[in-house]
């Protein structure tokens, strides 16, 4: 058996019928839902259990992140926006008008996680804006993974769906 045949065959460009596409979906959202804010939820966790150094631990990597994501924001959000948008139109395009089935798996990962980024820069500005420290910190980080893992469901259960109108309609070779 040739060496390029089974790495096809392992990295096929049918995403929706490979197991791999649905491992990284899995592992995407467990990941964007494990990670608030660039920060830890274990260390959220461990915060609020105990307090002291580690509730001033949290608040340092929270301000640290904050203030990361809002300068990114400021030097370079309008440019962001703008190749994050042509990235998402072009992946649409392709998708949904070109049928091309990457681009459509793509574009439900991307997506999703965009909307993840715009909250992530909403919640760090609600963050810097009031100061926020101990028991409103941890609501705030609750919330926003909450959020998060509402967009998650939300977009697996649309992916899934998806999968599967592709699956059987196009049936096992492709169509």
């Amino acid at each position: 058996m040739d060496w390029y045949q089974t790495l096809f065959e392992l990295i096929d460009m049918r995403s929706f019928s490979n197991l791999w596409f649905w491992i990284v979906l899995a592992v995407v959202w467990s990941t964007a839902s494990h990670w608030v804010l660039g920060v830890p939820y274990d260390m959220v966790l461990r915060a609020r259990r105990h307090g002291d150094q580690a509730e001033v631990d949290l608040e340092d990597m929270v301000r640290i992140n904050v203030n990361r994501l809002l300068y990114i924001g400021h030097v370079s959000g309008l440019w962001l926006a703008g190749f994050a948008c042509f990235f998402l139109t072009t992946l649409a395009l392709l998708g949904f008008v070109y049928q091309l089935e990457f681009a459509q798996a793509v574009f439900l990962l991307a997506f999703p996680l965009s909307l993840v980024g715009m909250l992530s820069l909403s919640t760090a500005r609600l963050i810097l804006a009031d100061d926020e420290g101990g028991e409103r910190l941890y609501k705030r980080l609750n919330r926003h993974r909450l959020y998060t893992q509402i967009i998650g469901m939300i977009s697996i259960f649309v992916t899934a769906l998806w999968g599967m109108y592709q699956n059987v309609s196009l049936g096992p070779l492709g169509g």
